[in-house]
């Protein structure tokens, strides 16, 4: 990989987007980190940070252009900024429907539209998407997470089809647990309904909602998360869409298109084809 390579990173303030950040930076390229607000990131000669509110198609033309007019060119541009929702679907208003859309979904698209003009003149570039295995199954209470992630995934794999003769290449990372913030002090909860008790204390032990918001959860620490897509972004060789990151993604992965074979093999015709 090239040693100056320029990696705009967002939601880079914690979690999987600062290790992403810290590991570029380690590995001797030049970042441009986005923030929604206050940061606590380490001033570093070759780090520059620009708050973003990427639910803003103008702003995300901004930000790229501060990136080439910062460092030259744009060369990997890393979608990390979301969050999830706990709410079943009933328990979802429509204020939380659309803010979870505009930012998991929409503020990839806006990036990814401007990041694409750059990297298509250049004739190379890496586009990542930060998605998740719940882009491939689902689970009860993150409807309109997932929801959000299967459109990141729909549009992306369309544009990878769209840009590869350009030299740019669309990755999908799609997340297992990653030991991060994600599941606590960044997860954001639906009014609970009773009717849905039952259901929460099945899945999260407890029908409450909020759950304590110190601490993080399990899995695969944020570094060897990041490091994976690091090494996936060096080697140029690799051109899968979809890159399985966490210890647990690939059986995560398995059994949700397990539950989709079976369904679809109800129908003879299918069952013929193989």
């Amino acid at each position: 990989m090239n040693s100056n390579q320029t990696w705009l990173v967002t939601g880079a303030n914690r979690g999987l987007g600062r290790a992403l950040a810290e590991a570029a930076l380690d590995a001797g390229h030049s970042v441009l980190a986005t923030v929604r607000g206050a940061h606590n990131l380490a001033e570093h000669e070759r780090l520059v940070v620009h708050q973003l509110d990427v639910r803003e198609h103008d702003q995300a033309r901004e930000v790229v252009a501060r990136a080439v007019a910062q460092f030259g060119c744009l060369d990997v541009l890393v979608n990390n900024a979301g969050y999830g929702l706990i709410g079943a679907i009933e328990e979802v208003d429509e204020r939380e429907a659309r803010e979870i859309v505009d930012t998991d979904l929409f503020g990839a698209l806006w990036l990814s539209q401007a990041a694409v003009s750059v990297m298509r003149e250049q004739g190379a570039g890496d586009i990542v998407q930060i998605s998740t295995v719940g882009a491939v199954g689902t689970m009860p209470t993150m409807g309109l997470y997932n929801a959000a992630k299967w459109a990141l995934e729909g549009f992306s794999e369309a544009l990878a089809a769209e840009v590869r003769d350009f030299g740019v290449r669309v990755t999908l990372a799609e997340l297992g647990e990653i030991n991060t913030e994600w599941a606590t002090t960044s997860m954001r909860f639906s009014a609970p309904h009773p009717a849905y008790d039952e259901l929460r204390s099945s899945l999260f032990g407890t029908p409450e909602v909020p759950w304590p918001a110190d601490g993080t959860g399990g899995g695969t620490s944020p570094r060897d998360a990041a490091a994976a897509i690091l090494a996936h972004v060096a080697d140029s060789t690799d051109t899968r869409l979809r890159l399985l990151v966490g210890d647990d993604a690939p059986a995560q992965v398995f059994a949700a298109l397990e539950n989709k074979r079976l369904d679809y093999e109800v129908d003879p015709r299918f069952a013929a084809l193989h």
